[in-house]
């Protein structure tokens, strides 16, 4: 991850950027580093499980947001852009312009050669420190592959699906997703032999 030129920056100072700004950027220890746009692939999948979700959820009080909706994470003062967030609660916003959630419940990014990394490592630490979080889903764009992390009190639980047959089930929601309709119209680039 790259960041703009080494520059410090106060929050007031990336929040006043960020909301000028034509790209989305995150804010990590006073930096800004700018969120890398996603491919067809990327992009088909996010679209395929915010409406997936979304449907699942028609009438009922939870609700999916798409990656536009920014999060800070109030401990590490992180502000980041997950690909999809999803709540039950009300959401809790930081200020008057509406566009930083506090509370998401359940996070999902979609990994890409550029991002993975950071998808797994630093950027999940951030996530880790969000009390309302209790699921992070990471979704393969190269393979069929889902991994889920439920939290259960300080641990984190793993579990992985990786048969197109099979389903997601997001707890926290109540639903189901199938494999096949998150990875509807993805083309897999062909495995070497």
């Amino acid at each position: 991850m790259s960041s703009l030129p080494e520059r410090v920056y106060t929050v007031e100072e990336y929040l006043a950027l960020e909301r000028a700004a034509e790209h989305r950027n995150e804010f990590i220890d006073g930096r800004i580093y700018p969120k890398p746009g996603g491919s067809l692939v990327h992009s088909s999948i996010v679209s395929n499980l915010l409406v997936g979700i979304h449907t699942r959820l028609r009438g009922g009080s939870c609700t999916v947001l798409a990656s536009a909706m920014r999060i800070k994470v109030t401990r590490t003062e992180a502000y980041l852009y997950p690909d999809l967030v999803a709540l039950c609660e009300p959401p809790l916003l930081e200020d008057e312009h509406e566009d930083t959630l506090l509370n998401p419940e359940i996070i999902v990014e979609v990994l890409s050669a550029s991002t993975e990394r950071y998808d797994r490592g630093d950027k999940f630490a951030h996530y880790r420190r969000i009390d309302s979080l209790r699921e992070y889903i990471l979704v393969a764009q190269d393979k069929v592959r889902i991994e889920q992390y439920v939290r259960h009190g300080e641990h984190w639980m793993l579990s992985e699906i990786s048969d197109l047959a099979g389903s997601v089930r997001i707890e926290t929601l109540g639903c189901e997703v199938s494999l096949r309709d998150i990875y509807d119209r993805v083309e897999f680039p062909e495995q070497a032999t």
